[in-house]
């Protein structure tokens, strides 16, 4: 994904412009064992302009989880936000909701000030990656393995 797609998402980089209609939904999708996942997809808030949010469970067989899969995206290594018919992956999806939030309150005001940047999103990304891996691995939870790699069942 190029600038352009963000920012033909985020109206130019800020999200003034919904992404979709109002009436459409933002699909995230993600590993709802993972407590530090479902901690920030659960507070993180999406301005009524930009669409409503809806949360996925990745370990359930949706049809959004299909296309992912299509896709090639490893829902192990990173969240998905769906948006019409474009798809986030990892650093780009908290990168989108941090353009969309709401920043209502201290939470999304701290996500929007740090995952504005697209550049800084990079970043930070694969360090709480890592983070997450080390945390489900400790729990003792199994990968989700949507592209059915062989072996590729635990963290």
């Amino acid at each position: 994904m190029d600038n352009s797609d963000l920012e033909n998402v985020s109206g130019k980089g800020n999200c003034k412009e919904s992404p979709t209609n109002a009436a459409e939904e933002i699909l995230l999708v993600y590993d709802w064992e993972c407590p530090a996942c479902d901690a920030y997809c659960r507070r993180v808030s999406v301005r009524p302009s930009a669409g409503q949010l809806r949360l996925v469970n990745a370990r359930e067989t949706t049809a959004v989880l299909k296309q992912i899969t299509e896709a090639g995206l490893d829902i192990d290594e990173g969240m998905v936000v769906k948006t019409a018919e474009q798809l986030y992956y990892g650093s780009d999806a908290i990168h989108i909701l941090a353009l969309c939030s709401t920043r209502s309150d201290l939470f999304n005001k701290v996500s929007h000030h740090i995952f504005r940047s697209r550049r800084l999103s990079h970043i930070l990304y694969p360090g709480l990656r890592i983070c997450r891996r080390l945390l489900l691995k400790i729990l003792r939870r199994t990968k989700i393995n949507n592209l059915g790699v062989e072996g590729k069942d635990r963290f």
